[in-house]
């Protein structure tokens, strides 16, 4: 029998980067929350560039002939994690807090409009499905 999948590599990437773009809104509200925190270093989370290598390479799952070599696999969506750093830039304020509240609210409407375009995407996917498995009714 043939190996039947739902679920296909966009809806596997437009998942992921929904879930991080979640993990990014949070970062972003917790700068925003803390803009006022003396001494404050406001964190950044990049996951972008690791989801594209991850989409570039193959999605394969290698077979090992023997328990004693090298696991091998290809580009496993699943497996993009994000990245969290601090911005150790200087604060005009002399506090000490590195929050650029303005930087952070264009994140923020970036990061929102990206995962709008996401979730609208992976909505059309699923009303095309929903369409095949109704025999096109």
């Amino acid at each position: 029998m043939a190996n039947i999948r739902i679920a296909d590599r966009t809806i596997n990437v437009l998942q992921k980067s929904l879930d991080l773009r979640s993990q990014k809104q949070q970062v972003i509200a917790g700068n925003i929350a803390n803009a006022e925190t003396p001494g404050y270093k406001a964190r950044k989370l990049s996951f972008e560039d690791n989801l594209r290598q991850a989409i570039n390479r193959p999605e394969m799952v290698g077979r090992s002939s023997n328990s004693k070599h090298f696991p091998i696999s290809g580009g496993s969506i699943s497996s993009v994690h994000a990245t969290i750093t601090q911005e150790l830039g200087t604060s005009p304020l002399g506090d000490g807090n590195t929050v650029s509240v303005d930087d952070e609210m264009i994140d923020l409407a970036e990061n929102q409009l990206l995962y709008e375009a996401s979730s609208q995407i992976l909505k059309k996917k699923f009303s095309m499905l929903k369409f095949a498995a109704g025999d096109g009714r």
